[in-house]
């Protein structure tokens, strides 16, 4: 459009507004439409007053309270900073029936009912939304919108970016249907994310699932919520689904291309989820030395967290490709050992029921499949050399010191019997005398 078109525009729309403006001034019905709406507003602050505390307290259960009518009680409770202009705006939709039955016009509490719905919109954007991309669109398309709308302009502007069209190679669109494709497609993703959010949720307090088969069904009703947000989106801002037949293709294409990798690691994820051999929770070493505990599985990839904190991010195609070390696959015990020497002058027949009673008492140490052990493993340099084998349910490290526990109760255990631990001992042999001072 030209700038002097749309200048001249500017200034035609500006002289209609002042005369509507002075035209209101100087009419009786216009003066009873502004008392209408004064009173409405304060019929809808004095309602909202009395309503507001009852609301408050119907719609906030108990702190302690969790289940599903509780968080829905919440969510509602989110929107009552909208009660007033709501309000008001009904209110106001009753005063502009009275006078459009009285004087045959209502066109000054038509522009407050609007303005009662712009503010409302911009305490929805400010107050409520909290999610940022729904912040995003709302305070740069909503808010705008309900001013335009306010003002009487939205058809005047929507039919100047409907006029505006964007090309893009062999396809073309207007501005407003980029516009109406951005709000609707954030709307309904929202809502899946939301949808999914919830339903994860559900479905990870199934404890008869198993770990496993809890995370699969997540992730089929996460795909399956977003493919119906898709279609959705497609069907409702128009576009033929026939025309994807060509984005198919490129995919395909970049599959047999460049995203064998991907795709590998998804069926892997798949694979991983159905037969459960790894799962979120347990302990693994990875053929490559990768350790930690596994804290989430994507579609691409797991995460491990070690005992000092570092996430690993594991690509799912090396769990079925290497091999692969279940320290605690459905809670199984693990054996460990903890090594430890004594004086040759100790009565070694004693030792193994001195240390086997003392490891006993701990109250992680496992007496199936089998109780404490202490072998005697050699004649060291400095000492007679033993070692006491233990199961435990878990994995030594992270919160789990157990090997650090069952040492202090040896040392302590030998301590009360008098038996002592060698320091290293060398013997050294001089072969010229020394000299005499």
């Amino acid at each position: 459009m030209d700038p002097n078109t749309f200048l001249d525009d500017a200034l035609v729309q500006g002289e209609r507004l002042w005369g509507l403006a002075a035209g209101w001034l100087l009419s009786p019905a216009a003066w009873s439409q502004f008392a209408l709406l004064i009173i409405a507003y304060f019929a809808a602050v004095y309602t909202s007053r009395k309503l507001r505390p009852l609301l408050d307290r119907l719609l906030t259960p108990p702190a302690a309270q969790d289940s599903y009518v509780a968080r829905m009680r919440r969510f509602v409770a989110l929107f009552l900073p909208l009660l007033l202009p709501l309000l008001a705006y009904v209110f106001t939709g009753v005063g502009e029936s009275v006078t459009r039955s009285i004087f045959g016009s209502g066109a000054v509490i038509a522009f407050g009912k609007r303005l009662f719905l712009f503010l409302a919109v911009r305490i929805l954007v400010k107050e409520i939304l909290s999610d940022p991309i729904m912040k995003v669109l709302g305070r740069y398309i909503l808010v705008p919108v309900a001013a335009l709308y306010a003002f009487g302009l939205l058809e005047a502007v929507m039919g100047y970016l409907d006029a505006t069209v964007v090309p893009l190679g062999n396809l073309s669109f207007s501005v407003l249907f980029a516009i109406r494709f951005v709000l609707v497609a954030g709307a309904i993703f929202w809502l899946g994310r939301w949808s999914n959010d919830q339903s994860s949720q559900f479905i990870k307090k199934q404890e008869d699932m198993r770990p496993a088969m809890r995370e699969l069904v997540a992730k089929t009703l996460e795909i399956g919520i977003f493919g119906i947000a898709f279609l959705l989106v497609m069907n409702i801002m128009g576009i033929s689904l026939t025309s994807l037949a060509v984005l198919t293709g490129v995919i395909g294409v970049g599959l047999g291309f460049g995203l064998q990798k991907i795709a590998s690691n998804f069926i892997s994820g798949v694979i991983l989820l159905l037969e459960g051999q790894a799962t979120v929770g347990d302990y693994v070493e990875l053929d490559g030395g990768e350790a930690g505990t596994i804290i989430k599985m994507t579609a691409r990839a797991t995460i491990l967290e070690t005992y000092d904190g570092r996430w690993i991010v594991v690509p799912n195609e090396d769990f079925i490709t290497t091999r692969v070390v279940n320290y605690s696959d459905s809670g199984s015990a693990n054996r460990y050992e903890a090594p430890f020497s004594v004086s040759y002058d100790t009565d070694i027949n004693k030792v193994p029921d001195i240390i086997e009673a003392a490891v006993s008492k701990h109250p992680g140490v496992l007496t199936t499949p089998f109780p404490p052990d202490c072998e005697l493993r050699g004649f060291g340099d400095s000492g007679v050399e033993f070692a006491v084998e233990f199961w435990v349910e878990g994995i030594d490290d992270g919160k789990n010191k157990f090997t650090s526990d069952v040492l202090f109760l040896i040392w302590n255990a030998l301590k009360a019997e008098g038996i002592t631990i060698p320091y290293p001992q060398r013997v050294v042999e001089l072969k010229t005398p020394l000299p005499v001072t």
